[in-house]
């Protein structure tokens, strides 16, 4: 299958709940500031640790440039009453030729527990079954992340198993969960 990058921008903001999918803004730069004091956070994903506002304003015209260099679609989780951004949220298209997708969610500290990846993963993967070209949506979590894990499963994702040694996170090989999501054919 030849697919043809970049795919269009969504014309209405996938959302989910209390949240919406938007594309990252200058004013979102605090919670890149809140995502880079995260120990996590900067080994897996590309927020620098401990950011300064000129690096956090980097990183979102980054995040913002993913779509148009055909990479897939970046948006900041926002909160669908404030606008306020909450973290990152990912749909990665490297393999959408082969009808297969990457996701990733990051949440700001000061909002997990609160429902918000799981939002916004069902948002997500509710807006990869608009992309007629995708048929599975995959989700790679380390195995002690049980919040992670719990997200995934409430978005309607299923564990597939484990990939031993399969990435590289802070500097060492790492065994991560499967979790996939997979179009109906209903």
């Amino acid at each position: 299958m030849d697919v043809q990058l970049p795919l269009e921008w969504p014309r209405t903001p996938p959302s989910h709940g209390s949240v919406v999918l938007r594309p990252f803004r200058e004013t979102d730069a605090a919670v890149v500031t809140e995502l880079s004091r995260d120990p996590y956070v900067p080994l897996i994903s590309t927020v620098p640790a401990d950011a300064s506002e000129e690096e956090g304003t980097e990183w979102i015209l980054r995040q913002n440039g993913r779509f148009t260099q055909g990479m897939g679609y970046s948006f900041a989780i926002a909160d669908a009453a404030t606008d306020q951004a909450l973290g990152q949220i990912g749909l990665w298209l490297k393999a959408v030729d082969t009808g297969r997708a990457k996701a990733g969610y990051i949440v700001a500290p000061s909002a997990r527990g609160q429902g918000v990846a799981a939002a916004a993963l069902t948002a997500l993967t509710r807006f990869a079954w608009t992309l007629p070209a995708l048929h599975r949506v995959e989700l790679y979590i380390e195995p002690w992340n049980e919040a992670s894990v719990r997200t995934a499963v409430a978005a309607g994702y299923e564990r597939e198993g484990l990939l031993r040694s399969h990435q590289v996170i802070g500097g060492e090989r790492k065994d991560v969960l499967l979790f996939a999501a997979v179009r109906s054919t209903d």
